[in-house]
């Protein structure tokens, strides 16, 4: 059975960091893209981040310059690389697998406030 699990919200101050993690169990992960996406309360799914089997990866302009993505096939996992944090990226982060099937983990929230 294949499982994805998000890791590492919080609460964090305008201007802090916060890297997030996401790990793949029952599957190679090494295979397959990652995305990255958020929805803020009350808004629509958005794209964030994504990265390729090879590790290209694209941002989204909002967030270009602030966050980066990067994988670690060995381990099953990918990480959100946030800094510069915003009140604007208040949101809940999830990761997706894009495999044929195409997993979501339930996401983590990040809150940026002071």
């Amino acid at each position: 059975q294949v499982r994805i699990e998000e890791s590492g919200g919080g609460l964090v101050q305008p201007g802090g960091s916060l890297t997030l993690s996401c790990a793949a169990w029952g599957i190679n992960a090494g295979l397959y893209p990652w995305h990255w996406y958020r929805q803020a309360p009350g808004k629509q799914r958005d794209f964030v981040a994504r990265i390729t089997v090879s590790g290209y990866t694209n941002i989204t302009d909002s967030v270009k310059g602030r966050f980066t993505v990067s994988r670690d096939n060995a381990k099953n996992t990918v990480n959100l690389q946030m800094s510069d944090l915003k009140p604007d990226d208040t949101a809940v982060y999830y990761c997706n697998l894009l495999s044929p099937v195409g997993y979501w983990g339930r996401g983590t929230q990040v809150t940026v406030s002071s």
